[in-house]
């Protein structure tokens, strides 16, 4: 009875479709006509499971200060949190997708909404380093299952002449997850430390379950979609991206020519993802299709994301970044990280309400040039730049972020169905690693640049310190005069105004370093909205030779 009745609930519904109601792509959902009641509740619970799989790695990411002091780890070991939830999340899709393919939406939505739920309440035992790994890296696989259920409610909550700005809405939903972790979860671990965030998680999973059992999606078409050698390219493919996700979180923190393992890491990294990728070229329906991806378009793609993945870092790392330095912390910057967040949500309703399919790579460009506009502008920050001084050019670089994401995506899907629906596949593995290896890659690289150039501006002040200057002698004083009342012996008062002194040298170079670090932004999102004007320019002038030459003839 109990077999039958688990067999039931996860079995899809019989629904005979209309020719026009059917999906384009096997294991997506139909698109029949629904009231508008039910698609407020499609578009609801869109929102829902979107920000669940969102907040799950989010609220990690954003607290990881106090999570460390919590769980007891260094800064090493708590970075790996948010990097093996990257990890593998970024591959996984390649199965997920043939799993819709073959087994349909109900399966998938309950086996992973129910494992998410499991997971999220296994938080509340992680007592050991170990096991908060093993939970987070297993968490990285079924939200990603969560964002492609909130991506397909999405598409039921709208009319089907509004699918592409549907889709648009759907992929942006999680991009708010972040700036709304930051608002709420300093309340949330100024309850119960770090039990509350994974309650919080847990609540939304429940919530997410209970509501994805009660509406069910229009079920899909199915087909047989495994073969043998899926299982042997994933398993190569997805270790070889692990690896390199590993050394790009990990080897700023731990510095890239002083841990052994990046070098070990990578020299395996690379030959399983060559022989992933040369298993892949010569079969007949690949998991990935290397001659499409190998496509100047697509190149052309995968370069442009990339660029615009770290050049968002910008906020992640370069703002937060120095107004950490500068004393300031989740508390004291609820203003900003309200702003951000209204800004994030704009850039998703805008991007979907200016979508020009024949123009998607003109929204592209106009984020990249505002985020250039943008880092520029916080170049200028000094030791004094508090969180007001940056309102206006984080609420740019946010909506920029989420404007920039949905065409994005359809650039890439457009032309995948062109070619055949075989090519989605292949396309949804290429966007989530590039979303998601550009994300560390950018924090990887502002942060390597940041601590080269704090380094140099320290050492620069340091030698222009003479302890004979009048201003110097003066500074040192005054140091010691601020801690004695507490501190009566001469000389530690003396080392004291030292220390003082050398603690605003430190800061002086942070602040300074910080602005190299957003000058370098600018001009690398200078560059890619320069290279993708090029680009349009010569679309332009190549539709013009054709119509004159067709005129002709």
């Amino acid at each position: 009875m109990l077999a039958a009745r688990i067999r039931d609930f996860l079995t899809e519904e019989r629904w005979d479709f209309a020719p026009h109601e059917r999906a384009v792509i096997p294991g997506s959902p139909a698109s029949p006509e629904h009231s508008n009641g039910l698609r407020l509740a499609y578009g609801a619970i869109s929102v829902l499971v979107g920000l669940t799989g969102g907040l799950g790695t989010a609220m990690i990411s954003v607290n990881t200060t106090t999570l460390q002091g919590a769980l007891g780890l260094d800064p090493a070991e708590i970075a790996w949190l948010p990097t093996v939830y990257v990890m593998t999340n970024v591959s996984i899709n390649l199965l997920l997708i043939k799993f819709r393919q073959q087994y349909g939406l109900r399966p998938f939505a309950m086996i992973f909404l129910g494992l998410y739920v499991l997971l999220t309440f296994a938080h509340l035992f992680v007592r050991d380093f170990g096991t908060a790994i093993l939970v987070r890296a297993a968490s990285g696989m079924a939200g990603a299952a969560l964002s492609s259920l909130g991506l397909y409610y999405m598409m039921q909550a709208l009319p089907a002449k509004w699918r592409l700005k549907a889709i648009v809405i759907g992929i942006g939903i999680p991009q708010c997850a972040t700036p709304l972790a930051r608002l709420f979860s300093p309340d949330l671990l100024a309850m119960s430390q770090w039990r509350a965030l994974y309650l919080f998680e847990l609540g939304l999973a429940l919530l997410s379950l209970a509501a994805v059992s009660l509406l069910r999606l229009p079920p899909a078409e199915r087909k047989p979609a495994f073969e043998p050698l899926d299982f042997v390219t994933f398993t190569l493919f997805a270790i070889g991206v692990a690896l390199v996700a590993a050394v790009l979180g990990q080897g700023r923190i731990v510095w890239w020519n002083e841990a052994p393992w990046i070098g070990w890491a990578l020299i395996a990294a690379i030959p399983m993802l060559a022989a992933a990728l040369a298993i892949e070229h010569g079969r007949a329906n690949p998991l990935l299709n290397t001659r499409w991806l190998g496509s100047a378009d697509i190149l052309r793609f995968t370069v442009v994301t990339v660029m615009a993945r770290i050049v968002l870092s910008e906020q992640t790392y370069g703002a937060i970044g120095l107004l950490t330095a500068l004393g300031q912390n989740n508390d004291q910057l609820g203003t900003l990280f309200a702003i951000i967040f209204l800004a994030t949500v704009a850039g998703v309703i805008a991007s979907a309400a200016t979508l020009n399919v024949e123009k998607l790579a003109h929204p592209i460009m106009l984020a990249v040039g505002l985020v250039a506009v943008a880092a520029f502008v916080d170049s200028q920050s000094t030791s004094l730049t508090r969180a007001p001084q940056l309102y206006v050019t984080q609420a740019v670089i946010a909506f920029a972020g989420t404007f920039f994401l949905g065409p994005s995506l359809l650039f890439g899907m457009t032309r995948a169905l062109k070619e055949g629906s075989g090519h989605i596949i292949s396309f949804i593995a290429l966007f989530g690693i590039v979303n998601g290896i550009g994300g560390l890659g950018g924090a990887a690289l502002l942060g390597t640049y940041q601590t080269y150039a704090e380094k140099a501006h320290s050492a620069a002040i340091v030698q222009s310190i003479d302890p004979t200057d009048p201003i110097v002698t003066a500074r040192l004083a005054a140091g010691s005069a601020g801690v004695g009342r507490v501190v009566g012996d001469p000389t530690l008062r003396s080392a004291e105004g030292g220390a003082l002194l050398s603690q605003t040298a430190t800061r002086e170079a942070n602040v300074l370093a910080y602005d190299d670090t957003f000058r370098l932004v600018a001009l690398l999102a200078a560059l890619t909205t320069a290279y993708l004007g090029f680009l349009l320019i010569r679309r332009s002038l190549r539709a013009r030779r054709a119509a004159r030459i067709e005129a002709l003839s």
